[in-house]
């Protein structure tokens, strides 16, 4: 039995890409800045701080544990050489009991202690020790055998089961668990033990319950995605080709000073953090001689994945993949040649792991710079040729800076890139690849009596084997600060224009500016047939013109409507950011995760939508955007058994910022 435990350990660690051992203790530089990311040494003193004043036990375990900002203030004022202030904010779980401490490092004591306001993220040690309890459970078993199934065939998947108000899980840390056939090759979901599941209380360390819907025939192929796997399934592969490469012979052009990155126009902090991930702070554009900032922060908010089955062992499927299991922790090794160019910078994350000890998660960012052979611009000026000299067109080739990360959270990989460009644009994209995830069934194809009803809320993407409708939502956190911290956000429309009688022309559109006074006011679902430019704005501050400098925030192939309902479906109350696109908040720096700061079985009290209810005016200050992006997802047959990826995203693009192209002063590059 112990060597099986160990295989499904590994197993589950394999899939989330923490396997236990693989990584290192963490060796990272002491911090030169105040929002540089915490260190090992920092890691560690924390808990010992902590342990120091009495406030640890043999059994603490730390969900979170994260770098508390200074005020901004603060940091806009910090100058090279000045103190770096570091505090340290601390979830602690102890048995059934969470608290939340702040330790200051510097002054080597712990300055609050108090009781959590709700339930912490999800450790590993409760994922492991969530599937044993599943598995030791004698009705579990049973159902097992129904199935021909011992425990040492299968791999299960505690998950996270979100809060419908249901009185028997209320005051429990609740996940339920399904399991899979442990697989023969690469694939580990592709054989669902459906009609199966343990419900969990980790507080109690029991099974509340087991249910057992029914058996079903489970799927016999193994589907597996490693290239051996798929040729002896398709027989032999496509013929290699020639490989077309990005290389650069000559080094970057970007400068790390610490975690400061210099690149062509712009410069940037990054660290990362357990929850969002990859945190990009002090984002500035220089213009000419002068540095301009564009951003305090970027960083991502929430990720929600609500799946559209309502059987019972599918309703609860409604992840909040960010808040409940953490971005940054989940982050996998980046792949040369796969993930990165070969010529990227790779980084490794510092994080910590349940025990607080540091945890090093190697090649967890890359940055390289990207030409794919577009143009910024070009104009090929045909009055300029003539019979004796041919003048060829005048451009620069497209070249951009990228800032990438991927996480795995369960059977989706997501990647994030920031992307900076010599335009003065910046794109947030999401690159969503990985794995469906599935459900059992009977049909084998679409001519079985059962299809209909077991495609009812999805599609038979293989025999046996159906992938749910469901919802990918991403929520940005953009704290915009253009040309200072006092902004404004406006919705700028296009309305028909009123002409006069004698005009010729009979239709014209003119824009309409709108800016919101408050928070409530400003919440806009980008619409295609209401077309708006959304902008942020500094009305202290003008061009050589006159005008006042601002960014527009642009979808990129994101969805803008969901008919879900926000006010009585329990999971999209806790997550009700997605009924708008825009979201706009005065600046709070403990308002950082529009899911509110315990993701974990929230009730959605503490979340985006009830703060903008206090309606805080939002004009000519520190304001913060919150962008929401996303896509619906209807699997279709070649999403399986990998989906390709697929690319959603915003673009912030300067709007009167610069008093011309900013990519007209960019060079040609050197030829080799």
């Amino acid at each position: 039995m112990q060597l099986l435990h160990e295989t499904r350990r590994l197993a589950y660690a394999a899939t989330h890409a923490i396997a236990l051992g693989l990584f290192g203790a963490g060796v990272s530089a002491q911090p030169s800045h105040p929002l540089d990311g915490l260190s090992a040494e920092e890691l560690s003193n924390a808990i010992a701080i902590l342990r120091k004043d009495g406030y640890l036990t043999d059994d603490s375990r730390f969900p979170l544990i994260e770098l508390l900002e200074p005020d901004k203030e603060a940091v806009l004022a910090w100058k090279s050489g000045d103190p770096v202030p570091r505090q340290v904010r601390v979830v602690v779980k102890q048995g059934s009991d969470t608290h939340r401490g702040l330790v200051d490092l510097g002054a080597d004591t712990v300055v609050q202690w108090d009781a959590a306001a709700g339930e912490s993220m999800i450790m590993l040690e409760e994922f492991l020790g969530a599937m044993d309890l599943a598995l030791s459970h004698p009705a579990f078993a049973a159902a097992l055998g129904k199935r021909k199934l011992t425990a040492e065939d299968v791999f299960c998947l505690p998950l996270t089961a979100g809060n419908f108000g249901v009185e028997e899980e209320a005051g429990r840390r609740i996940m339920k668990v399904p399991c899979y056939v442990l697989p023969s090759g690469s694939n580990f979901y592709a054989r669902p033990i459906e009609g199966l599941f343990a419900v969990v209380d980790l507080n109690a360390g029991e099974v509340m319950e087991v249910v057992d819907t029914g058996v079903l025939p489970l799927p016999e192929q193994p589907w597996g995605y490693t290239e051996a796997e798929i040729e002896g399934r398709h027989g032999a592969l496509r013929p290699e080709t020639n490989p077309a490469r990005l290389h650069q012979p000559d080094g970057a052009n970007f400068k790390l000073h610490g975690s400061r990155i210099e690149w062509d126009m712009w410069r940037f902090h990054y660290r990362v953090d357990k929850r969002p991930g990859v945190v990009v702070s002090l984002i500035q554009a220089k213009d000419r001689d002068r540095w301009r900032s564009v951003l305090y922060q970027a960083h991502l908010s929430e990720v929600f994945v609500p799946y559209m089955d309502p059987s019972e062992g599918w309703y609860w499927r409604t992840y909040m993949d960010s808040g409940e299991y953490g971005f940054g922790l989940f982050l996998s090794p980046l792949r040369e040649g796969v993930d990165c160019p070969d010529y990227a910078l790779y980084l490794p994350a510092v994080l910590h792991q349940d025990n607080g000890q540091p945890l090093e998660i190697p090649s967890a960012i890359c940055i390289f710079e990207r030409n794919i052979g577009d143009p910024a611009w070009r104009h090929f000026e045909i009055f300029a040729q003539s019979e004796t000299e041919f003048v060829p067109a005048e451009g620069r080739p497209w070249t951009e800076l990228v800032l990438r990360s991927a996480s795995e959270v369960g059977n989706y990989d997501y990647l994030i890139d920031y992307v900076f460009q010599q335009d003065g644009k910046i794109r947030i994209m999401v690159g969503s690849t990985g794995l469906d995830a599935v459900k059992g069934v009977a049909s084998t194809s679409m001519g079985h009596p059962g299809a209909a009803e077991d495609t009812q809320y999805g599609t038979l993407i293989a025999p046996h084997l159906v992938a749910p409708n469901h919802d990918h939502f991403f929520n940005f956190r953009l704290d915009f600060d253009i040309d200072g911290t006092d902004n404004s956000f406006m919705r700028t429309g296009l309305v028909a224009a009123e002409l006069p009688d004698d005009s010729l022309r009979r239709s014209l559109w003119t824009t309409q500016t709108v800016t919101p006074a408050t928070e409530l006011d400003a919440r806009y679902r980008v619409n295609p047939e209401t077309p708006a430019m959304y902008h942020v704005m500094n009305t202290n501050q003008q061009s050589g013109l006159g005008h006042h400098p601002g960014y527009m925030v642009s979808p990129l192939g994101s969805v803008a409507y969901s008919p879900l309902d926000s006010r009585n479906d329990p999971p999209i109350k806790r997550n009700a950011y997605i009924d708008f696109t825009h979201w706009v908040t005065p600046y709070d720096p403990l308002q950082r995760y529009a899911g509110g700061e315990y993701a974990f079985q929230s009730d959605g009290s503490d979340t985006l939508s009830e703060w903008v209810k206090a309606e805080r005016p939002i004009v000519n200050t520190d304001i913060v955007n919150w962008y929401t992006m996303g896509f619906h997802h209807i699997p279709h047959m070649e999403d399986w058994p990998v989906m390709s990826t697929m690319w959603k995203g915003v673009v912030l693009a300067p709007f009167n910022f610069f008093d011309h192209n900013p990519a007209i002063t960019s060079r040609l590059p050197k030829t080799e």
